[in-house]
Order: structure tokens, then C-alpha cells, then sequence
């Protein structure tokens, strides 16, 4: 990734900045031993997983879980989140909690996100910024349009992200924490996504197509019977620019307590941190 594009957005990379310095199915197929009836009542794969997005929107919020997944150079990394979010907004908070150090002792304090249209604010960010101040990144200017940037992908954007499904198959009927769910996998191109997303992540889709290493992402998506996702897992693909490797990022997405109240507000100007922002590592960075 550019990390001077990062720099000028203002917010160094939480994921890629922490965990760097560690180091085809055909449309409408089943998956082998899915029963016939099975298949009939999963409809069009590419179909449904297109209407997902939808489906949240008209949940009106629910609370969710997140992991990301970064490895590496034989070093696996994994950040955790958890918290609300507010389809109809587009709104979000999550608290997420960066990974131990080699020794098993955490060394960072859990960083509190806000998820809004066009932008993703920090708080407990670190290197520098005071702890009443919080960071904000316009998430357009960052070459991951923030899939991967805070440690955890914005559930809408993930969403949205199937929007750019292409192929897909169902593999069979299952169950995400005791709710019963339809499992189907596929793949979903970026750019594709980015042409029909909703106008808030229509910028930063597009900046992820153009950024990752490939505009093509893998997926394994589980709907309940109203066509909400209830599990989302995404892999991504970028170059390390500082060992110029590819990185592979799984982010998996756990949505449940449907209706649960997400009352989220954004912090005021004041309390927006303008100033310099060091990297991770000591590294200076500017806003």
C-alpha cells in the first residue's frame, strides 16, 4: 500500500500499519451432495447475494462481530472487533482490539471506530494523538477504500462488495449460531461493486479495485431465510510496498441481534485531532 497516500489521509493504517510491521463456481450450480430441493429453494446465488446489502438495509441495524486475518512471511496476525451498526445511517461503532506481541502481553489499548458514509474515525489511535482527540480518514483516499485500513471492514461495505458478484454456487444448507442459513460461495469483482454501490461507498470501492493487488474477492457468504447475511468471509489481496510480497487479508464478519438499538454519533470538529500523527514503529506521518 502507498503509505504516504496514508499519511495525507490522515490516519496511518490500523491493520496493514500494526500487521505489516510483523512481518470458480458457474451461475446457479450446487455444491456436491446438495439436495435438489435444496437448490430450488436457494434461488439464483448471484442473484440473491446481490439483494444482501438490501436485506441489511431493511433490518434497519444489528450488532456484529468482526476478525481480520493478515498473514505474511510465515506470520499470521488476526485483529478483533465488536459492536453496532446502523444500516439505514450507514452508521457504526466498533471497539477493536489490536493483537499481543510475540510475548502474550497486550501492548495496545482497544481503539474505538466509527464507521460513517466517506470517512472512519479513531479514538485511542496512539502514536502521538491526545486521548480525548480523535483521528478521521477520508476513506476514498485510501488504496484499500478501507476493506482492510482499520482492522475490520465496514459490514454495509462488505455488503455492498457482493454487489460485484459474478459467479457463485450454493454449497448447502447450515447453521451460523444457532440459525439456520444458506451457504454460498463465489467470487465478486470490485470494480463491479463499486459500479453498483450505494453512492456513500461508491468512491471507496472503487479506490479498492485500483489499490488491491487484484480486483477479484473470494467469498463465503451465510443468509438466513430473509436474505441477511449472517456470516461474511472476504479475502483480500495486496502488495506489501515496504517487501513488495503479497499479503493475503481474511476478514470475517459475524452480524446477529437484528433491531438491536445502534445509536451512534460522530464526534464534533473540536474533537478531531488536526495535527501531526506518527507511524507505528516512531516514524513521523503528517495529517
Amino acid at each position: 500500500m502507498d503509505r504516504r497516500q496514508h499519511r495525507r489521509a490522515g490516519g496511518t493504517v490500523v491493520a496493514a500499519g500494526v500487521l505489516l510491521a510483523l512481518g470458480t463456481g458457474v451461475t446457479g450450480c450446487s455444491g456436491s451432495g446438495v439436495a435438489a430441493e435444496d437448490v430450488k429453494g436457494a434461488g439464483d446465488p448471484v442473484a440473491t447475494l446481490h439483494r444482501a446489502a438490501d436485506a441489511l438495509r431493511a433490518a434497519g441495524s444489528s450488532k456484529a462481530g468482526t476478525s481480520m486475518e493478515m498473514a505474511t512471511g510465515g506470520t499470521r496476525v488476526t485483529i478483533r472487533g465488536k459492536g453496532v451498526y446502523d444500516y439505514r445511517r450507514r452508521l457504526g461503532r466498533l471497539t477493536v482490539v489490536l493483537p499481543e506481541d510475540p510475548t502474550g502481553t497486550s501492548e495496545h489499548r482497544p481503539i474505538t471506530e466509527l464507521l460513517a458514509p466517506g470517512a472512519l474515525f479513531m479514538k485511542n489511535r496512539g502514536a502521538g494523538v491526545p486521548a480525548d482527540k480523535w483521528v478521521r480518514v477520508e476513506t476514498a483516499t485510501l488504496s484499500d477504500g478501507n476493506l482492510v485500513t482499520g482492522g475490520a471492514t465496514d459490514p454495509y461495505a462488505a455488503a455492498e462488495v457482493l454487489r460485484g458478484t459474478r459467479e457463485a454456487v450454493f454449497v448447502g444448507r447450515t447453521e451460523v449460531a444457532g440459525t439456520a442459513v444458506r451457504h454460498y460461495r463465489g467470487t465478486a469483482d470490485l470494480r463491479r461493486a463499486a459500479r453498483y454501490a450505494s453512492a456513500a461507498n461508491r468512491a471507496a470501492l472503487a479506490a479498492a479495485a485500483k489499490g488491491f493487488a487484484a480486483a477479484e474477492v473470494p467469498f463465503d457468504a451465510y443468509l438466513d431465510d430473509q436474505g441477511r447475511i449472517r456470516k461474511l468471509r472476504q479475502r483480500f489481496s495486496f502488495v506489501n510496498g515496504r517487501q513488495k510480497a503479497t499479503v493475503a487479508v481474511a476478514s470475517t464478519l459475524l452480524l446477529y441481534d437484528f433491531g438491536a438499538p445502534a445509536d451512534v454519533r460522530l464526534p464534533a470538529p473540536r474533537d478531531i485531532y488536526a495535527g501531526r500523527i506518527a507511524e507505528e514503529g516512531g516514524t513521523g506521518g503528517g495529517a
